[in-house]
């Protein structure tokens, strides 16, 4: 006799993976969205009073999230599923998992080990996530510089939770609007962040996020903003998740 729980799962994995058509997936508009099209859903992830974002997708949007000894583990799968649902969904979105120094493997807060296929290239993407976890980064010199120089080469720099107190310790959040894990606020702006009372905080190219899930935010956030709102919209479709909280944006983004 099989448990409902595993009918449950196998039910889900052939609707969106092996039967599923993109319309079952992402919705009917979604069928015809292909790379750089965006599906009109008739909705908006955008928070009210918004400056604009995209409505149509121009290049691919290149991500990479920075793994280490310590992340946590929602705080870069979260961001992860979100990116892997954008793609599937006719965004242009391509994301890699990136080490430091060095493809490897790495063991995360809870003991997950993660296989990352890819050494970091500080200036070869588009926007780089920054989870939090472990201080391991906040001590390591080359990478506060590559990220001073990622960002000054126009990369975005995204932090989720404590690893925004990584951008920090690069300095790239002195003077600036930014948010963290509450816990982390404090220290923050002991630091010269401007620190904002907001689930998200989009500064241009440093954009930051609250505690843990707030990734999840971060992340359909930063599709709304560079594919379209409509990707977003059927990103949380699928992920049967609603955005969370504030996105607080600055006139300059």
């Amino acid at each position: 006799m099989s448990r409902p729980g595993r009918e449950l799962f196998d039910r889900r994995s052939r609707l969106l993976w092996q039967a599923g058509t993109p319309e079952e997936r992402y919705g009917p508009a979604a069928a015809t969205a292909g790379p750089g099209s965006v599906a009109d859903l008739g909705a908006s992830a955008a928070p009210a009073g918004a400056p604009p974002t995209k409505e149509t997708q121009q290049m691919p949007l290149r991500v990479q999230i920075l793994m280490y000894d310590g992340v946590e583990e929602q705080d870069f799968i979260g961001p992860r599923d979100v990116l892997g649902h954008a793609e599937r969904a006719g965004g242009q979105v391509h994301t890699t998992l990136v080490r430091p120094s060095a493809p490897g493997k790495v063991t995360c807060f809870f003991g997950t080990e993660v296989t990352v296929p890819a050494a970091w290239e500080p200036t070869d993407t588009d926007l780089l996530i920054v989870p939090g976890g472990g201080d391991q980064l906040l001590n390591d010199p080359d990478v506060l510089r590559n990220l001073v120089r990622a960002q000054q080469a126009g990369v975005t720099v995204a932090g989720v939770c404590t690893g925004v107190m990584v951008l920090s310790a690069a300095g790239l959040t002195k003077g600036r609007p930014c948010t963290t894990h509450h816990l982390a606020k404090a220290e923050l702006a002991a630091q010269g962040g401007k620190v904002i009372d907001a689930r998200v905080v989009d500064d241009g190219n440093l954009v930051t996020a609250g505690g843990v899930t707030s990734g999840i935010d971060l992340t359909l956030w930063m599709i709304t903003r560079e594919c379209g709102a409509s990707i977003a919209v059927s990103v949380e479709s699928v992920m049967e998740y609603e955005q969370r909280g504030v996105v607080w944006r600055s006139r300059s983004s």
